[in-house]
């Protein structure tokens, strides 16, 4: 993978994290604080008791390495540049699941069985902002490939012990062990334009690891191994398989994601927005940044022109305020995110806009998005072939933006 190092670690829209100190205050009395003990949580995974030694024979059967190979026909001197990374087969018939910035873009790309067959492979379709692709080979003989199932990382729990296979620096089959040490991360520098809630891990990733299964005491499928933290120890992260899952259909359908695109970037005027800018913002989704070539460009909405740094956070002021959209008032967060997830390409929407106090309205057609620099992220988790191991990139600041 390409060790984004964040090695995102990498895709899709980071949403504002925040931390919420809450004072609580105790009863003194011990019958009072057991009255609150909450009840014990199991995970779903409790009751299997299968070796780890048969669990990994069983489990790693489906687990494959993938080479890669991009071809620059301008460099003659670094012209074919290969990779390695993983990936696990969900399917008898030869579908592998693994990462997109494994495959995506590469030109030749090479999967080698668990048996130590190499076959060529195809993509079948690759979603970069996700960070979720689907390749297939065909079986090398008339009998059908293993398979893995999958299991419930919707329900996973934080401690709940996981198992980690693939070939970090390209040494096949690695099987490492740990624990889930959270779920529902959120990273910084993925796009604005999703969320991406992953699992974090302490099971080892390495350069290499990245597509590989991240699976539970049952030997069950829970994510995709995907980035690790760079500089940092015991920090990996996955994506959860529910998540493939739900995006697997259109992958296979149409080879991509199709996302509605309006071409904005910013954040709705808080409270402690107006309060710290001490300005008469109305409330609503204040444009930061109008993307090139979008439909909010042609119709004429304006970014902000200010940069400000309000509690460490820059923020661009001066543009737009989206009061509306479609009728529907942009008050709050969950009034954005419902308008979001009804927008559709092909769709005729009207936004009133309010700048400098004047207010007007735009219309424009949602378009499908298009692929945008710093979608294919620098590469996570993948292990370069025949070069020493990628350098980390600065990690991208945190933001609460969101992206329409």
């Amino acid at each position: 993978m390409n060790t984004c190092l964040l090695h995102r670690a990498l895709s899709p829209a980071a949403g504002q994290l925040s931390l919420l100190l809450v004072a609580v205050s105790f009863a003194a009395s011990p019958s009072a604080s057991a009255d609150k003990v909450p009840p014990a949580l199991t995970p779903l995974s409790a009751n299997c008791q299968e070796s780890i030694p048969d669990l990994y024979r069983r489990v790693s059967q489906a687990v494959v390495s993938i080479t890669a190979t991009s071809i620059n026909p301008y460099d003659s001197f670094d012209r074919m540049v290969r990779q390695m990374g993983s990936g696990f087969l969900i399917d008898p018939s030869g579908l592998i699941l693994t990462n997109s910035h494994v495959v995506f873009g590469q030109q030749i790309i090479m999967v080698t069985l668990d048996n130590g067959v190499s076959l060529p492979a195809q993509i079948v379709g690759a979603d970069p902002l996700l960070d979720i692709a689907l390749i297939r080979v065909a079986p090398h003989d008339s009998g059908k490939l293993p398979a893995v199932t999958f299991g419930d990382s919707v329900h996973l729990l934080v401690g709940e012990e996981v198992f980690a296979i693939g070939n970090p620096f390209g040494l096949d089959q690695t099987l490492t062990r740990g624990v889930v040490s959270a779920v529902n991360r959120i990273l910084p520098g993925g796009s604005w334009s999703v969320r991406e809630p992953l699992i974090q891990t302490d099971a080892a990733i390495n350069p290499g690891s990245s597509g590989g299964p991240l699976v539970n005491r049952c030997g069950d499928v829970v994510g995709i191994n995907s980035s690790i933290l760079p500089e940092a120890q015991s920090i990996g992260f996955s994506i959860p398989i529910h998540l493939a899952r739900s995006v697997m259909p259109e992958l296979i359908l149409d080879g991509r994601v199709i996302r509605p695109w309006i071409g904005i970037q910013g954040q709705l005027v808080s409270a402690g927005l107006k309060e710290l800018l001490r300005a008469p913002l109305a409330d609503g989704f204040l444009v930061e940044v109008v993307e090139p070539r979008s439909p909010a460009g042609k119709a004429g909405v304006h970014g902000g022109d200010l940069d400000l740094v309000i509690s460490g956070q820059p923020v661009l002021v001066g543009g737009d305020i989206i009061t509306e959209l479609d009728g529907v008032p942009l008050s709050d967060g969950e009034a954005l995110s419902r308008v979001i997830a009804s927008l559709k390409v092909g769709q005729t929407v009207r936004l009133k806009l309010l700048h400098d106090k004047e207010a007007r309205v735009a219309e424009m057609v949602v378009v499908e998005r298009p692929l945008l620099p710093g979608d294919v992220s620098p590469k996570r988790t993948v292990s370069p072939v025949g070069s020493g191991a990628p350098q980390a990139p600065p990690l991208p600041f945190t933001s609460s933006r969101r992206a329409l």
